[in-house]
């Protein structure tokens, strides 16, 4: 009886662009997996909450949920998308090669845009025991949802760091209390992952 083939590690770095200080991570996941797993993870290690849409640029390609082609299909062709279901991160290694990029995009009333990056695979991807995904580094805290893109993230930052600003007290009471903009718990995000749930809409 044949045996499934074991996932293979793929190395990648993600930076979150436009926004000071860099939020960046590097992780390792499964090339087994679609994108739409890939996309679960990103929520994940990001600190995003997947409560919008998100889609990926692969070269001259998008790549999507089904629902938000479907969507995208009400104002312009999409002949050039592929359902994230549908695309393996190995295709996606395999087509771009060490050291290519792709974007992952997420709200698009926000704006965030993410550098994906194929590095080439740390040592340690090479222990018998090691167990995909794993977070391996990282800095800095992801933005609140909703705080209105690269602008209002940075229209935050300066209003929490002045406790004299008119908007401050309105700030910390929207952000719930204290935000660290250079919070990173790498222990925390291997710990507590406990998989990818599966979006419903």
């Amino acid at each position: 009886m044949p045996t499934t083939p074991r996932p293979k590690p793929v190395a990648l770095r993600i930076e979150l662009l436009d926004v000071e200080p860099l939020v960046w991570r590097r992780v390792l996941v499964s090339n087994q997996w679609t994108l739409a797993s890939l996309h679960g993870y990103l929520q994940w290690v990001m600190g995003w909450t997947d409560s919008h849409a998100h889609e990926f640029e692969i070269g001259e390609g998008m790549v999507a949920p089904g629902w938000w082609i479907e969507e995208v299909g009400h104002d312009r062709d999409t002949c050039g998308y592929r359902d994230e279901r549908r695309v393996s991160v190995a295709a996606v290694a395999s087509q771009l090669g060490t050291r290519g990029e792709f974007e992952y995009r997420y709200d698009m009333g926000d704006g965030w845009r993410h550098r994906i990056v194929v590095e080439p695979l740390p040592l340690l991807a090479e222990a018998p025991n090691l167990r995909l995904p794993v977070c391996l580094t990282g800095e800095n805290a992801c933005p609140p949802e909703d705080v209105g893109g690269p602008p209002g993230y940075a229209l935050l930052l300066e209003v929490l760091a002045d406790p004299g600003h008119e908007q401050h007290e309105d700030m910390v009471r929207w952000i719930g209390g204290v935000f660290d903009p250079k919070g990173f718990d790498l222990n925390r995000i291997n710990r507590d992952f406990k998989g990818v749930r599966k979006r419903r809409r």
